[in-house]
């Protein structure tokens, strides 16, 4: 397959990080607060950088899948990306030194 065939194969995809936690609740004689404590959870969050700022947002088991397979995207895009400019750079690098032989070529 193509490196440009792959983006159109690609898919929706999301930026970010989804986690999986298992928290306490603060609430005196609840057992996550035990000396062996049983945590609340298991809870979702989405976490990704939003202008500059990381942005934390608390998602379903279902919403937290669909992430992680866009998140799985997003990182193949990226590698796709990563070879397409390797493939440019040895292109453009010998029509530059084409270039530099017979300036006509450019």
């Amino acid at each position: 397959m193509t490196l440009k065939a792959s983006l159109a194969d690609l898919g929706p995809f999301r930026r970010g990080t989804v986690l999986r936690r298992f928290m306490p609740c603060g609430q005196p004689g609840c057992r996550c607060q035990a000396h062996a404590p049983q945590l609340h959870g298991p809870y979702y969050e989405w976490t990704r950088k939003v202008q500059g700022k990381t942005v934390n947002v608390r998602v379903t088991k279902e919403q937290a899948r669909l992430l992680k397979q866009w998140i799985a995207n997003v990182r193949r895009l990226d590698k796709i990306v990563a070879e397409m400019q390797r493939v440019s750079d040895r292109m453009t690098e010998r029509l530059f030194q084409a270039a530099r032989r017979s300036p006509r070529i450019l």
